[in-house]
């Protein structure tokens, strides 16, 4: 399935869903992210999905960076709730997607570096270099917060 995430862009389709979701913002001991190439828009992004039922949104967070990296995780705390409604996603099969976004700080526990059907690409990337990469403003809002340390409380917007 391919995706086009539509933010703060007048042309964008209306939203006709809303699934709960989480990225994670995950650093290693030499300060350098965890981040995915995603096979669905061709962008960089911190790992991330959504929400299923039966399960803590905790676990969620866990869970899919594991599925998407291969990496084991820790939640550690909360970056922000990213919910703005001129961010869309508009999926192939007719789905536009509101974002609802918990983003969660981790830090590594375990595993080994693999991709998935998600990511054509993993890689620990040292905060210097993401302008090289090509990731979406709001994925950019959400590293930016993630590695602002003097950020007391969560972003909400």
């Amino acid at each position: 399935m391919t995706r086009i995430d539509y933010f703060r862009d007048p042309r964008a389709p209306k939203a006709n869903s809303v699934v709960p979701s989480v990225t994670v913002v995950v650093s290693d001991g030499e300060g350098r992210l965890l981040l995915i190439h995603k096979t669905d828009n061709g962008l960089w992004a911190l790992p991330g999905g959504g929400h299923d039922i039966g399960e803590r949104i905790a676990q969620t967070a866990v869970r899919e960076v594991e599925e998407e990296t291969g990496i084991a995780v820790e939640v550690i705390g909360i970056i922000g709730l990213y919910t703005d409604p001129e961010h869309v996603l508009a999926y192939d099969d007719g789905e536009v997607r509101q974002q609802f976004s918990i983003c969660f700080r981790a830090r590594p526990v375990g595993g080994s570096l693999r991709t998935s059907g998600e990511s054509k690409e993993v890689r620990w990337v040292d905060p210097a270099d993401l302008n090289d990469l090509d990731i979406h403003p709001s994925m950019r809002l959400r590293i930016q917060h993630g590695l602002d340390a003097s950020r007391g409380e969560p972003y909400i917007g």
